[in-house]
């Protein structure tokens, strides 16, 4: 369907060589994008290799993202290969588990650096080249804990509060001038950064109990809202955040 077509366009995903991102990356390039995946460790990863096996153009960007004087040239140096940035996803994140008695001064100050201001100044950096065109999708991705406080998790949940809030905010500053700035909270998923929770016997059955769909969510389950809010048939919808959860947030 043509509505949903992203032929043409570039598209940026952080941390799209794994889990959630690499699923987000290859879904939208097979929506019709070409995809710039940025990545924290050197080296070619397997989901590059995937997307150019579509017919796609992939290109990877390595850039620590705990820095932030890092963010403008990883902009320019897209932009100087793709030509354009049509799509930002900022997917890339970090977790630190710890009681709040406990959590570290610097445990909280590299989640909230990764999480909330790296995200911020790579919206900045990518929403003045799409300010530039006229046009623009900007998806970040939020969390449940955007809305609940979460256990054992104080810095990422208020890392993810202020993705909610900051996606809002750019929003009411960018949508009428062509740039459409949402975000998708994923709720329990599968992934390598909830591995201590579906260990643990306990709190992976209270989490299932809680979901209506009756399972955890797969990085595929992803692809649908992310290819959505990056194309066409989302150009009215501005400010929002789509959980995928399985029913959680409903019940």
């Amino acid at each position: 369907m043509h509505l949903f077509s992203l032929e043409g366009k570039a598209a940026v995903v952080t941390g799209g060589n794994r889990g959630l991102g690499a699923a987000m990356a290859f879904g939208l390039a097979q929506a019709g994008a070409d995809v710039a995946i940025v990545q924290r460790t050197p080296g070619e990863s397997d989901n590059a290799a995937r997307i150019r096996g579509l017919g796609r153009r992939c290109e990877t960007f390595v850039c620590d993202l705990s820095d932030t004087s890092n963010i403008q040239p990883l902009i320019d140096d897209i932009k100087a290969a793709f030509g354009r940035i049509d799509i930002l996803v900022n997917n890339a994140g970090v977790q630190r588990r710890s009681p709040s008695v406990d959590f570290s001064g610097e445990d909280w100050d590299y989640v909230m650096q990764v999480n909330a201001k790296s995200v911020f100044f790579l919206c900045q950096a990518a929403g003045r080249e799409m300010l530039k065109q006229g046009k623009g999708k900007i998806i970040n991705v939020a969390s449940l804990l955007s809305f609940q406080g979460g256990i054992n998790v104080p810095a990422y949940a208020a890392s993810k509060g202020a993705v909610a809030q900051f996606t809002k905010t750019l929003s009411n500053e960018w949508a009428g001038k062509g740039v459409n700035v949402n975000a998708i909270a994923p709720g329990y998923m599968v992934t390598e950064m909830n591995t201590a929770l579906m260990e643990d016997p306990v709190r992976h059955e209270q989490i299932l109990q809680r979901i209506p769909a009756g399972r955890w969510g797969t990085p595929e389950d992803m692809v649908g809202a992310v290819v959505f809010l990056a194309s066409g048939a989302s150009d009215y919808i501005n400010g929002e955040i789509i959980t995928v959860d399985g029913g959680w947030m409903g019940r």
